[in-house]
């Protein structure tokens, strides 16, 4: 039987010493160094719940990455109404474009957010010797970015905080089949079950801002 994930964010999480690094200094390479800091994301160390430290890492990219969108298409939304030439766009209007246009910016968010994460958690693994170390919280940035996928652009605070909520429920939780992608091999056994606990978190979300937007 394969080891599960080493968290502190379980629902009866074990008492276990520090981790410390396996491979002797010596053999550490920048590489190593880099995807240690890509793998903990600054807050992997903390020794209470860094998974939640890491979804809070992943609030915060999705807050900042939506108002650095604004002002990076802010000049020309008002021409994403039109084609080249001046001819106007009949089938979609400037402001849906916009936001398509961040939602796709997001996407590709996401999915390097992802690749980058099963490359360093496949190497913090190595380095520290284990199966899905506690220390590696990036699994859980790029989930709970996944999880506003299909909220609306601007969704106020207690949106944002509920789908913060409804990761952490889902990521803990693990409903089938969550917890059987942890026993996939390196860092993607370590990546997949948390972008699929994103999905349910942003499914459930999208129900709950579409019943909102009723009230």
């Amino acid at each position: 039987m394969k080891p599960g994930k080493e968290t502190s964010d379980t629902l009866s999480p074990a008492v276990e010493a520090t981790t410390h690094i396996a491979v002797p200094a010596r053999r550490r390479t920048f590489a190593d160094y880099v995807a240690l800091a890509l793998a903990t994301c600054g807050v992997g160390f903390i020794p209470v719940a860094p998974g939640t430290w890491g979804s809070l890492v992943g609030v915060a990219l999705y807050v900042g990455f939506g108002g650095a969108m604004n002002v990076l298409l802010a000049d020309d939304s008002h021409r994403l109404g039109t084609l080249w030439g001046g001819a106007p766009v009949v089938l979609i209007s400037g402001a849906e474009q916009f936001r398509l246009l961040r939602t796709l910016a997001l996407l590709f968010l996401i999915a390097a957010v992802t690749l980058v994460g099963i490359w360093a958690a496949t190497r913090t693994e190595k380095l520290i010797k284990k199966k899905d170390p506690g220390i590696v919280v990036i699994d859980e940035v790029a989930g709970q970015l996944l999880t506003f996928l299909f909220v609306p652009w601007g969704a106020p605070a207690w949106l944002i905080f509920a789908g913060f909520v409804a990761f952490r429920l889902f990521d803990i939780w693990k409903p089938y089949p969550v917890r059987r992608l942890e026993a996939l091999e390196t860092g993607l056994g370590i990546m997949a079950d948390d972008v699929l606990a994103g999905l349910y978190a942003a499914a459930l979300l999208a129900l709950v801002a579409s019943i909102a937007t009723l009230i």
